[in-house]
């Protein structure tokens, strides 16, 4: 099977130390704790996705995280949320991750689209915050860099190439106000 044929499914519970790992690999300066993955698993399970891989280090070549939170204001890293907002109105894509021997491929594509879809199908936009350069890569999805939506101090613990992107959805676009 080639990598960018291989499914995307829904993540359980076991593969959460398959993901803390190759989190640990692909985000390094940005480790969250194992509790932070089972935490979005519980509350949004749709959102969390892996890419199984026999052979790659972790036995999945990919994962990837969304759930609802807040237009311009996802939460803090490594946070445990306990609950989803009420004043949840986008879906925040969290993560995308690719295990380094598998990228090049188109893999990410997939899970990308995946949480896309979803997104049309329940919320006014998809957000996330990009980090290492890759607004290139986000902008064939449809995001956009819109710094005007959030605090600046938002972006902080993301380094200072972290860039709030958004992607308008479904037909409640109105709030998200003009597009720079």
């Amino acid at each position: 099977m080639g990598v960018a044929e291989r499914p995307w499914r829904r993540m359980r519970r076991n593969d959460v130390p398959a993901v803390d790992g190759l989190g640990g690999v692909v985000h390094p300066a940005f480790y969250e704790r194992p509790e932070v993955f089972l935490d979005r698993l519980a509350l949004f399970p749709e959102g969390a996705l892996v890419c199984d891989a026999p052979d790659a280090a972790f036995g999945i070549a990919g994962y990837a995280i969304a759930y609802p939170a807040p237009l311009a204001a996802p939460p803090p890293l490594d946070t445990v949320l306990g609950r989803l907002p009420a004043d949840a109105d986008a879906l925040y894509i969290h993560d995308v991750a690719v295990d380094p021997a598998f990228r090049g491929r188109g893999l990410s594509e997939g899970a990308v689209w995946r949480l896309v879809d979803l997104a049309e199908a329940r919320f006014a936009a998809a957000t996330l915050i990009s980090i290492y350069g890759t607004p290139p890569f986000w902008r064939r999805f449809g995001f956009e860099q819109r710094p005007d939506l959030i605090d600046p101090e938002k972006l902080a613990s993301y380094g200072g190439e972290a860039v709030f992107m958004l992607r308008p959805c479904g037909a409640q676009t109105s709030s998200l106000g003009p597009r720079t």
